[in-house]
């Protein structure tokens, strides 16, 4: 890539960084955003759930929606599930997704592109790629991911993950609830099993010390689900990745005289206890793709007012979030694990978790 001075750098085109893109490039804003990966939405690192809500963000959800989701059912350890109608939503294909997101930011007129990996950052803000080329933006967008580059650089680093694994696997009858399964066995994550249409999203989330017990985990919870009738024996695909569960990251940052925003798992927005993202992502990209047009067109306080609103919308749920966690991982300083009471104390879907 030659040599180029955008008024924007987004870094990732995932959810958020693709809405940043299209938000500044609507806007007026010349935009180059770039993403180390082949293409958009490979390879997918997402259970592909999202809350019915994040409809009343992107009108073009439709089109990669492959089932509706009416309710979440709740296993604690053997007992008997728990459900819950209260938690609908859809579950997406995440590469069509992705796809439509990044060519409503090209539509825009955002200069988008793969293959592009970020090997650093000069101490004025230039970017450094792969490629040997060079881009000296005005302001910069870090939308990648929990491991962000962009985020490394201005000092905002995720230091708590969730290490997770999926497979996907036939679906043996129809299924309208996602399935969560919580389990001390499971340290400091939860099991899931996600339907969607005649497959199903099996999954494990672990603490990064317990990343080899991912493997045995699921296929445990792979052979229990097959053995009751629920799921085929049959591997058709694979996937894993990792999920930051610290908590918000100061979303605002510097690269020299160049301004910084954090937008998505690179500003640790994802739900430290279930891991959901894909809304978080969504929303602060928009936010941040417009904060940074206001900034360039002389709003000199945009980046702080993103920075507050991203603190109003998401730091309370957070919080809580990263309290209940950290209870958890408590219990196994002295004792084996969490028993059932504060496994349900440690999930959204219990009253016990929003209790003071």
């Amino acid at each position: 890539m030659a040599g180029r001075t955008p008024e924007v750098l987004v870094v990732g085109l995932g959810p958020a960084g693709s809405r940043a893109a299209a938000a500044a490039a609507e806007a007026g804003r010349s935009v180059v955003a770039v993403d180390r990966r082949r293409a958009a939405g490979h390879p997918v690192q997402c259970a592909e759930f999202v809350p019915a809500m994040i409809g009343q963000e992107l009108r073009a959800l439709d089109s990669v929606i492959r089932q509706r989701i009416r309710a979440m059912a709740t296993f604690v350890e053997d007992r008997p599930p728990d459900l819950w109608d209260n938690f609908p939503g859809h579950m997406i294909d995440r590469a069509a997704f992705d796809r439509s997101l990044v060519e409503a930011a090209r539509q825009a007129d955002a200069d988008c592109r793969f293959g592009a990996q970020i090997e650093g950052f000069a101490r004025d803000g230039t970017a450094r790629l792969s490629d040997g080329g060079e881009i000296r933006p005005r302001l910069i967008v870090g939308a990648d991911g929990p491991r962000s580059a962009v985020g490394r650089a201005a000092g905002r680093v995720n230091t708590e993950l969730v290490e997770t694994r999926q497979v996907t696997v036939p679906l043996n009858q129809p299924h309208e609830a996602t399935n969560i399964f919580l389990s001390a066995e499971i340290t400091g994550g939860y099991g899931w099993l996600f339907p969607k249409g005649d497959v199903a999203n099996l999954g494990v989330g672990v603490v990064p010390s317990a990343r080899t017990r991912l493997k045995p985990l699921l296929e445990d919870l792979h052979r229990r689900l097959a053995e009751e009738g629920r799921l085929g024996a049959e591997v058709l695909g694979h996937t894993g990745g990792a999920i930051p569960v610290g908590g918000l990251l100061e979303p605002r940052g510097r690269l020299g005289e160049v301004p910084v925003l954090l937008a998505g798992d690179a500003a640790g927005l994802a739900n430290p206890v279930t891991g959901a993202g894909i809304n978080a992502a969504v929303i602060s990209g928009g936010l941040a793709g417009r904060a940074a047009a206001d900034w360039l067109g002389g709003a000199a306080g945009a980046l702080d007012d993103y920075a507050e609103e991203i603190e109003e919308l998401f730091k309370g749920a957070l919080d809580r979030a990263v309290a209940r966690r950290r209870e958890i991982l408590r219990c196994y300083e002295d004792a084996p694990g969490p028993d059932a009471a504060a496994l349900r104390r440690g999930w959204i879907a219990y009253p016990e978790y929003w209790a003071a």
